[in-house]
C-alpha cells in the first residue's frame, strides 16, 4: 500500500561521469558488450538504494541502460536502420531512417528483461517508463510512409506488444514520455491516438509524462499546458506526469478547469538547476497544489529526469522532496484504503 501523496522519479537517473565515459568507450569499440552490461547492471543498482535510502515510495531502474531517450528504442525496433552505429558521444542520437514498413510481427526488444533485473534488487513499487511514439517519430528519417501519421501508428503497435510483454513480466506501473509534444502542440490528438494504442489491452496502470523537452538539462521549448486540452482527455491513461517545480503552478487552475480528474504527477523538484530545493520549499509547493486537486490525487516526483544531475545534488533533491511531503503527509487523514503516513527512508 502507498501513502498519501506517494513519491516518485520520472525515470532517469544521475549518471556519473565514469559511466558517461565508458558508455562512449563502448560506441568508440574500446569495451565490449558485456563489460558494458555489468557496468549497467552496477550502476542501476546503486540507483535504486540512492532512491530508497531518500524515502522514494515508487522507484525507477534511473534509465541507466539508455544513452538517451530515443536511441535505445529505436536500435531494437525491426525495421529502423542506422547505417553508423559509432558515436563521438554516447548521448549524441543515431541517424535513423525506416525504408519500408515495420514488420507486424516484430520480437520483442527487451523491455521486460530490464524490468525483471530491476525487481530482483527492490522491494519497493517499480514504474517502469519508455518514450512514446510521437517523440520516436520524429527522430526517424520516414521514407516508407505516405504520411508520417502512419509511422507514428506503426511504432505505437511495437510499443503495444512491448508492453503486453512487461505485464506478463509483472509490471503494474507502465509510464509513456513524450517529450517531443510540447514542440508540436497541433498534433496532440495524433499523439493521444497513438498513446491509445500503446495502452490498449494492457491492464496496468499508465502514466502520460509531457515536459518542455532536458536536453543537457535546458528546456527546448515554453508554455503552457492548456495546448493539451481537450485531447488529453480522451488519452486512456491514468495519470498525468508535469513539470511544475521549473515553471510554476500557474496552470494548475486551468487543467482542473479544462477537465482533468484523474490523477497528476507534480513536479516539485526543478532538474535543470543544481540548486536545491529546501523540504520546506517542497511543502509549499505541494500545499499551493493542494488548493486545486486533492491529496488522493496527487504523485509527487520531479519535474523530469535526474540524469544531467550530480549524484549527490539528485540525492539531495530527492530527500528534501520527501522530506517535504512526509511535512504534508502528517497535516492529512488518510484517505479510505490508504496509509495515513508511510515514512520510508526517514
Amino acid at each position: 500500500m502507498l501513502p498519501l501523496l506517494p513519491t516518485t522519479v520520472v525515470g532517469s537517473y544521475s549518471v556519473p561521469e565514469w559511466l558517461e565515459r565508458l558508455k562512449t568507450d563502448y560506441y568508440r569499440n574500446r569495451i565490449s558488450r558485456s563489460h558494458l552490461r555489468e557496468i549497467h547492471d552496477m550502476a542501476i543498482k546503486a540507483a535504486l538504494k540512492d532512491q530508497e535510502a531518500a524515502g522514494i515510495d515508487i522507484v525507477s531502474d534511473g534509465e541507466l541502460r539508455r544513452d538517451n531517450d530515443i536511441d535505445y528504442f529505436l536500435a531494437r525496433i525491426p525495421g529502423v536502420q542506422i547505417s553508423v552505429t559509432v558515436k563521438s558521444f554516447y548521448y549524441d542520437y543515431y541517424d535513423t531512417v525506416v525504408v519500408d514498413p515495420l514488420p507486424a510481427d516484430a520480437a520483442p526488444l527487451g523491455l521486460a528483461e530490464d524490468y525483471r533485473f530491476t525487481r530482483q534488487y527492490t522491494d519497493r513499487p517499480v514504474k517502469f517508463s519508455f518514450t512514446g511514439p510521437f517523440s520516436l517519430s520524429h527522430r526517424i528519417r520516414n521514407k516508407a510512409y505516405a504520411k508520417s501519421a502512419d509511422l507514428i501508428r506503426a511504432l505505437a503497435q511495437v510499443l503495444n506488444a512491448e508492453a503486453r510483454a512487461l505485464a506478463q513480466a509483472g509490471a503494474t506501473l507502465l509510464q509513456i514520455d513524450e517529450p517531443f509534444l510540447a514542440g508540436y502542440p497541433e498534433d496532440v490528438a495524433l499523439a493521444v491516438e497513438a498513446i491509445n494504442i500503446v495502452t490498449k489491452g494492457v491492464d496496468v496502470r499508465w502514466g502520460l509524462h509531457v515536459c518542455y523537452g532536458n536536453r543537457y538539462a535546458r528546456p527546448s521549448w515554453e508554455g503552457h499546458y492548456d495546448f493539451l486540452f481537450p485531447a488529453v482527455l480522451d488519452a486512456n491513461v491514468d495519470q498525468l506526469i508535469l513539470e511544475f517545480g521549473r515553471k510554476g503552478y500557474e496552470d494548475l487552475h486551468m487543467i482542473q478547469r479544462l477537465g482533468w480528474d484523474r490523477a497528476l504527477g507534480l513536479g516539485v523538484v526543478d532538474v535543470k538547476t543544481e540548486q536545491i530545493e529546501s523540504a520546506e520549499v517542497i511543502t509549499q509547493r505541494i500545499r499551493k497544489a493542494l488548493e486545486t486537486f486533492p491529496a488522493d490525487k496527487l504523485i509527487i516526483n520531479p519535474d523530469c529526469g535526474l540524469r544531467h544531475l550530480p549524484a549527490d545534488v539528485a540525492r539531495a533533491k530527492l530527500t528534501a522532496m520527501v522530506e517535504g511531503t512526509i511535512a504534508v503527509r502528517r497535516t492529512l487523514p488518510a484517505a479510505p484504503g490508504q496509509e495515513p503516513t508511510v515514512e520510508q527512508g526517514a
